[in-house]
């Protein structure tokens, strides 16, 4: 197996945008814990249930949840060249089990670190609004307004606020990873394989030093 780019930040600071436009650009799957959680959740699975009400308080989903989860999806051939990995790992004891599995399959992993301020993630989060038809569908009442008030430009579905981007559940969501996720920074710069740049930029600007880091790391 190839490489295994992990994207690391607080919540809001752009993993998943990054990681999919990063996925794009070097041809490797864009592999989103919160997508794995969200295709239980729709078809209702257990796991998906149990999920569900952590996510909705903001607190983190427990590992053995995330990781049966993770394990069935990049056993897939289409992870075989690597992946790019955004939502996970969320905690040290995560970072463990992604670095034995990493090493099961043969592969190498990378980090990198969007660092963005507190105030600045809030903004992000609270005005964030997402398509009830397609949850990949993404706008911002201030960044990207639709066209329409509660419909999405792409679709036309209902755009919604997740109960985890309220501004209390948020607030809660940025002291759990001040808590639980941080340290992964430092468990990944111990290892040597952890670079960090400025998020809070324009999407082109940060998409372009990530590029380069990626390119650095497979």
């Amino acid at each position: 197996m190839g490489t295994v780019l992990i994207l690391l930040g607080a919540p809001g600071a752009g993993k998943g945008t990054q990681a999919a436009r990063l996925s794009a650009r070097m041809g490797l799957r864009h592999i989103s814990t919160g997508d794995l959680f969200r295709d239980h959740l729709s078809r209702k699975s257990p796991l998906g249930e149990k999920a569900r009400g952590y996510m909705e308080r903001g607190e983190l989903v427990p590992d053995s949840l995330v990781l049966d989860m993770l394990r069935d999806r990049v056993a897939q051939p289409d992870c075989r060249d690597g992946y790019v990995l955004d939502g996970f790992p969320r905690t040290v004891p995560q970072a463990e089990a992604l670095e034995k599995l990493v090493a099961e399959q043969g592969g190498t992993a990378r980090a990198l670190n969007l660092e963005v301020a507190d105030d600045v993630l809030v903004a992000r989060l609270t005005g964030r609004r997402v398509c009830r038809t397609d949850g990949s569908h993404i706008q911002h009442v201030l960044f990207s307004p639709p066209a329409q008030d509660g419909v999405c430009d792409t679709c036309g579905g209902e755009l919604y606020q997740r109960k985890d981007d309220s501004e209390d559940v948020v607030g809660r969501r940025l002291e759990v990873y001040r808590e639980q996720t941080a340290p992964l920074l430092d468990f990944y710069a111990q290892r040597g394989i952890l670079e960090s740049i400025d998020g809070d930029r324009s999407p082109e600007l940060v998409l372009a030093d990530i590029a380069r880091w990626a390119q650095g790391a497979a």
